[in-house]
């Protein structure tokens, strides 16, 4: 990224392009978009601490973890599992946790950070991209994005319960 960077700069001084002066106005354009942006993710931000706070998440981690156990996942990943879809920054937080817990070459530790990088924070993306551009109809967006997060879990398990 830094050699990219560093190309579109040598690049734009080659054309006598003024980089600071485009620089700049590139931002100012981005602006309005990011005073759309903020709504979408604000309400969303403020859902899942009050899901994650109000207990809702261990209640549901507590019903699910089982199921999940049946079929390879170990019960330690639900919560990365339930909230990967929502917000890479909790992700994150819960990886952390599932690595100080169980340690990063225990099988919960493997699969989750398998599942972390074959996933994608479905609703967050979806929020920001739709969001700034005022789609509020996503058709298929959405279930195919969830399509993909269960394949993407599921070939998570498999290929740490094979390696």
């Amino acid at each position: 990224m830094p050699v990219a960077v560093f190309a579109l700069i040598v690049y734009a001084l080659i054309r006598r392009v003024n980089v600071y002066k485009a620089f700049v106005e590139g931002a100012a354009e981005a602006l309005p978009r990011l005073l759309n942006i903020l709504p979408y993710l604000a309400a969303m931000l403020a859902a899942i601490e009050i899901f994650r706070g109000s207990g809702a998440l261990d209640a549901v981690v507590k019903l699910v973890g089982p199921a999940l156990e049946s079929v390879g996942l170990p019960a330690g990943t639900a919560p990365l599992i339930l909230l990967r879809p929502f917000s890479g920054s909790a992700s994150l937080a819960l990886l952390k946790d599932i690595l100080t817990e169980h340690g990063p070459d225990s099988p919960a530790g493997r699969t989750a950070s398998v599942i972390l990088g074959s996933t994608e924070t479905v609703f967050y993306t979806v929020s920001v991209y739709f969001g700034s551009v005022g789609v509020t109809r996503t058709r298929h967006s959405i279930p195919a994005a969830l399509i993909s997060g269960i394949v993407g879990t599921a070939a998570g398990a498999l290929l740490t319960s094979v390696f």
